[in-house]
């Protein structure tokens, strides 16, 4: 299963995740987001919009390299892969 890990800011829209060790089991970045809103309803539409896209100010890193696919989120995951998301702070 692949290990979740997020930026701290995220905590504050979705308290559960602060403390959780997070494991999901999923094939590519699309499903582990359904699977991730499963667990904390809610979160999958945080970081997408509603066509399924990557929001302009998130960002998902497997192992150290950036998300590729922002439009559909078909980059692959292994295994043991560890998926990092965090949302970009923005403004002045």
């Amino acid at each position: 299963m692949a290990k979740v890990s997020f930026a701290r800011h995220l905590y504050r829209f979705f308290p559960g995740l602060e403390g959780q060790e997070v494991h999901v089991k999923a094939g590519n970045v699309a499903e582990l987001l359904g699977q991730l809103d499963k667990q904390f309803p809610g979160f999958s539409f945080y970081i997408a919009d509603e066509r399924g896209s990557l929001r302009p100010h998130v960002n998902i890193f497997i192992e150290e390299e950036m998300v590729l696919d922002r439009r559909t989120l078909s980059d692959r995951l292994k295994e043991d892969s560890h998926v990092y998301i965090l949302q970009a702070l923005s403004g002045g």
